[in-house]
């Protein structure tokens, strides 16, 4: 595409998809000489304003020499970029390299003038905001640190871009020109602005496909039975309030099922704003260019034959998403059940599924459209299981989530007024490290519940686009957890959890009431709060000659008590009129929670029908007014709701269900109260960061820029550790008898005596280790005996090491996952550690609050606190030391893993007495760069 002169070839990996504020998509690319006559086009759309903006005189057109100088560079020193929609041009952007003088300069010169220009019709959608994000991407690429732009002042639009943009900038006047300079080096504030920029615009792509004002049903059949005529008869029947069409190419009426029909999309004479496209596989790429000639904003593909079908199926939904996207238009599938909106100002069901769920306060995501049917329906049941039922704000299901996934759907969510509690079900999850952040955002927010399938080593549903990851489900679940995430394992439980947080308040606390007419039911209750770490009150038995009001003021004696967090009232059936007592039951148990709002109350029942329907009735399942249930994050979480609001009392089979329920929203709530102060990252004055820098690039230098790595030998682990202030215990090798002797004379005895061979190593219980080997006599004796039971040295590599005080054995680790970024490991060493999988995880960079919970959150953590009066381990050296590998791996992302085993934490102090360290490139940040959408 470029001529023998230019000095790089194309930069594929610059292309990308992009989603504007308005919700619609874009794609960048770099400008080759190809582009001359979209160039031209392009710039007779711009009005001569924006023209005398760009070049600060009166320029109609271009010349046949500005056209060759904006469509052929170098992808160096010169470098343009156009935003593209339908395959033409509506923004550009360019930077020239310039000298300290301002003229055109190569490397080493770091400084570039910037220009750009935006046709007028696409003005303020953020087109330039996001050139500006690929440009200063592409210029760091190339060893470009700061730009410069010359802008008139009356541009304002222009100089917004550059001040909004959030980098450290320096303004001038001269000549009655503004010159903006600016550092392009990440900073915080520019990531701030760039990852609200994301959440805005990510946003309204999904509630441009939410809350559309026109949809029109492609593939709707005259017969019934068909899947576009049971969307076109669904979107119907649940009184869609804005304007619906049916379309089929073999259609001659001129209406369907009392819609109006049309033969194709560019027939209709008014806008669509979504598609729900059911036709043929084959015919979809025809179907999608008459949408997006016709200007659709978005498209429900609930058509099947693409990735789940196989390789050419993958290949087929591969050109599906490039070709809507080439339109601006986004895609929620293919083989997707549909979307619903339930708000009454929408009225959407634009799904196969039958009839409109009740409106309510919850939103639900699916991967799996089996799942959704699933969760739908039990929602929507009253009685029979779950009950208590709160209705659905917004449902998405994805099907093969080829382009809009459940990160969107996040993005949408977060600002929702309708919906204050989210519920996901995930087969996968397609970039871990962006979920987690985006997670963590939301669930400040409001509470967010995932269920996650294919969790065991099975496979990825086909379709579904994953990154590799290197880390057990075990450990992608407790940093979800980390992030707030309400992980739990069946919909059953997800349902359950949804159900509390919608309707009812955050406990304050882990102390548990439980009240009832049956004292084995009481003893249930009982037995599964501590099972789930809660602290429940002794039971209190009503007996089963209790009427409401008994029940009425034991529940509100139990909320008025200081001593407690939350409330579960148990119940058995009566005998007799059944219906006339459930029903005061029921507002005998209203009335008392309505006098304490700020604690939660829930019922474990037995085949109380009537009492369950009568709960869920105490209430309209209509969205309640804006005012929340949920604190805002500056809140505590017990921000109370106002007292005349009834609160629907979500009513449970079995103590264990509520129980498990309970404790999900008891620790939820505990995580919201943390995450308000979630700590800082210290500083260490003696950390040498600079000098580890040079020390890695060394390393890597002189292993040749081997992609694979390299672990590091002793020495130099040992010396990059002493760097960041960890201090190995260094072993010396022992290869005889007699160097094994002099070792120890050099350390001083009393010594360890240890085997480093691969099938032996951190194997304390196989026997091969010998320690407070006191004199010579006791060390030669432990050698002869290693190499009778194991073999010769050479195959051992025995190790002489002096004794550090004893202590708890622990094991630190920390590793870069490409999906889910850098992580910190820490857990007991010992088989039975790594036989229960007793570790426990946080993201780095880890703060002084997350070590400390790091150390305490396995289950062997009471060995390091004086278990059994053992005298307590140094847990402050422990978490100063996690402290200080966290930094190690954030601040040098080539530190792809670092192990530490074992670290004995004595009474005072650790000794860290085996460390291994491997170094490779880094692996790149996608989180870090310009805003992108997937490609799959």
């Amino acid at each position: 595409m470029q001529t023998a002169s230019d000095r790089h070839e194309y930069p594929a990996h610059w292309e990308a998809d992009v989603v504007l504020r308005d919700g619609g998509t874009a794609r960048i690319r770099p400008i080759t000489a190809d582009d001359a006559d979209r160039l031209i086009s392009f710039y007779e759309q711009v009005s001569d304003e924006s023209k005398y903006y760009r070049f600060f005189a009166p320029y109609p057109r271009l010349s046949a020499k500005d056209v060759h100088r904006f469509t052929h560079h170098d992808f160096v020193d010169r470098v343009g970029l156009a935003a593209t929609v339908g395959g033409e041009f509506i923004a550009t952007v360019r930077y020239d390299r310039i000298n300290a003088e301002g003229l055109s300069a190569s490397a080493p010169a770091d400084e570039a003038e910037v220009a750009f220009l935006v046709q007028d019709a696409h003005q303020g959608r953020g087109v330039a905001s996001a050139l500006l994000e690929h440009i200063g991407a592409v210029a760091r690429e190339r060893d470009i640190r700061r730009f410069a732009a010359e802008v008139l002042p009356a541009n304002n639009k222009m100089i917004k871009v550059f001040t909004d943009a959030g980098y450290q900038q320096k303004r001038s006047f001269e000549d009655g020109v503004v010159r903006l300079e600016f550092d392009l080096e990440p900073t915080d504030r520019s990531l701030a602005v760039q990852r609200a920029r994301e959440q805005r615009a990510e946003g309204r792509s999904v509630a441009r496909l939410l809350a559309p004002g026109s949809v029109a049903v492609i593939g709707a059949g005259r017969t019934p039975g068909g899947v576009g005529r049971r969307v076109l008869e669904n979107l119907r029947a649940a009184g869609f309030t804005g304007r619906l069409y049916a379309v089929n190419g073999a259609l001659q009426e001129k209406e369907l099922a009392g819609v109006p029909a049309h033969r194709s999309v560019r027939d209709i004479a008014g806008p669509v704003d979504l598609a729900v496209v059911a036709v043929p596989a084959e015919r979809v790429p025809e179907v999608v260019a008459e949408c997006g000639e016709h200007g659709v904003q978005g498209l429900v593909v609930v058509s099947a034959g693409y990735a789940e079908s196989g390789p050419e199926g993958r290949e087929r939904q591969r050109e599906l998403v490039r070709q809507a996207r080439t339109y601006g238009m986004r895609i929620i599938g293919p083989n997707a059940f549909g979307v619903i909106n339930t708000s009454p100002q929408v009225r959407l069901n634009a799904s196969l599924a039958p009839e409109m769920p009740r409106a309510g306060r919850i939103g639900l995501f699916a991967q799996s459209g089996a799942i959704g049917i699933a969760l739908l329906s039990r929602l929507h049941r009253r009685g029979g299981g779950v009950t208590g039922v709160t209705g659905v704000s917004t449902f998405v299901s994805s099907g093969n989530r080829a382009d809009v996934s459940g990160n969107d759907v996040l993005q949408y969510w977060y600002d929702d007024p309708d919906t204050d509690v989210a519920l996901m079900y995930l087969e996968s999850i397609g970039n871990p490290r962006k979920f987690t952040r985006l997670a963590r955002r939301t669930a400040a927010a409001k509470p967010l519940v995932v269920v996650q399938g294919a969790r065991h080593g099975g496979a990825a549903p086909q379709g579904h686009a994953v990154r590799a990851t290197r880390l057990p489900h075990a450990t992608v679940s407790a940093l979800l957890r980390q992030a707030g995430v309400i992980r739990v394992d069946t919909i059953t439980e997800l349902v359950d959890a949804g159900l509390l947080l919608a309707r009812q308040p955050l406990p304050p606390g882990p102390r548990v009431a439980i009240l009832g007419n049956s004292e084995s039911l009481g003893l249930l209750t009982y037995d599964a709060c501590l099972a789930e770490g809660l602290r429940p009150l002794p039971p209190r038995d009503l007996t089963t000659a209790a009427a409401a009001e008994d029940f009425h003021a034991a529940l509100a004696h139990a909320l008025a008590d200081d001593a407690c967090d939350a409330v579960v009232v148990t119940a058995i059936p009566t005998v007799g009129e059944a219906t006339a007592a459930d029903a005061a039951l029921a507002e005998a148990l209203r009335s008392a929670s309505a006098a304490a709002p700020a604690k939660p109350v829930l019922v474990v029942h037995v085949e109380l029908g009537g009492l369950a329907e009568a709960l869920s009735a105490a209430t309209s399942t209509a969205p309640q007014p804006v005012e929340p249930r949920l604190p805002r994050p500056a809140e505590p979480p017990s921000a109370k709701v106002p007292l005349d609001e009834s609160r629907l009392i979500p009513a449970y089979p079995a103590a264990e269900r509520a129980v498990r329920a309970l404790a999900e929203a008891v620790r939820y709530g505990q995580w919201r109260r943390e995450s308000a102060d979630p700590g800082r990252v210290p500083e260490y004055e003696d950390i040498d960061e600079k000098g580890a820098a040079e020390q890695i690039d060394g390393l890597l230098g002189d292993h040749g820029g081997d992609m694979s790595g390299l672990t590091l030998g002793s020495d130099d682990t040992c010396a990059l550790l002493g760097r960041y202030g960890i201090d190995v215990r260094r072993a010396q090798p022992a290869p005889t008898p007699d160097e094994a002797v002099a070792a120890a004379e050099r350390l001083g005895y009393p010594v360890a005596l240890k085997t480093t061979a691969p099938h032996l190593r951190h194997r304390a219980d196989l026997g091969g280790v010998r320690l407070d080997l006191a004199d010579e006599e006791q060390l030669r004796r432990a050698y002869a005996e290693l190499t009778a039971l194991f073999g010769k040295p050479e195959e051992l590599r025995p190790v002489v090491q002096g004794m550090a005080p004893r202590g708890v054995d622990t094991v630190v680790r920390a590793v870069i996952d490409p999906a889910a970024g850098a992580v910190l490991s820490f857990g007991l060493a010992g088989a039975a550690s790594e036989l229960l999988g007793d570790t426990a995880h946080r993201l780095i960079p880890v703060t002084d609050r997350d070590a400390a919970s790091l150390v305490r959150s396995i289950r062997t953590a009471p060995l390091l606190f004086g278990w059994r009066g053992s005298a307590p381990a140094d847990t402050a050296a422990l978490e100063e030391l996690l402290l200080r590998l966290s930094r190690l791996v954030d601040d040098h992302p080539e530190v792809v893993s670092v192990s530490l085993e074992p670290v004995v934490v004595a009474p005072r102090g650790l000794s860290v007495l085996g460390a291994s360290v491997r170094l490779a490139p880094p692996p790149a940040r996608d989180d870090l760069g310009p805003r992108t959408l997937p490609v799959y």
